[in-house]
């Protein structure tokens, strides 16, 4: 079964619970900055920025930011690919709350914890609105807390 989060994308209301239960676990870590993994890490990180009154930070794929950046890559099952992040989207000590929509295997969200911590935050926790279990995407973030509102 093909799991797919526009559903709730199409239903405001279940948009707004989803972003309102993101945004109660985000906010119980204290993050200073919510960062977003590209690029559907955007369309629920930016509202609980909002909602927590916080700025926003992003990583991105290879050749897409505009700014001095710093790369990461990570292992994909046939082969890599490469994410990027200003060098300043985090402050030194900063405590960064990473939401993207899925937690699959955790390869993406591993590498944007360790862009974070080149930058020398910190990652007070990740959210995600679904984690595919069956993928064991945690061993990629032992040591972080995850935040998961549906597992499958």
């Amino acid at each position: 079964m093909f799991k797919d989060i526009t559903p709730v994308l199409q239903h405001p209301s279940a948009f707004k619970e989803a972003i309102h239960h993101l945004a109660e676990r985000a906010a119980s870590h204290n993050p200073d900055v919510i960062v977003g993994i590209e690029s559907r890490g955007f369309i629920f990180g930016v509202p609980i920025a909002l909602e927590l009154g916080l700025p926003f930070g992003l990583t991105r794929k290879l050749g897409k930011l505009p700014y001095d950046r710093i790369t990461e890559e990570y292992a994909l099952e046939y082969g890599t690919n490469t994410i990027e992040m200003h060098v300043d989207a985090i402050a030194p000590g900063e405590r960064a709350y990473v939401v993207d929509d899925l937690l699959a295997t955790g390869g993406t969200a591993a590498a944007t914890a360790r862009l974070i911590e080149r930058l020398r935050g910190e990652i007070c926790a990740f959210g995600f609105l679904v984690e595919l279990e069956f993928l064991e995407g945690r061993k990629n973030l032992l040591g972080y807390q995850v935040d998961s509102l549906i597992t499958y």
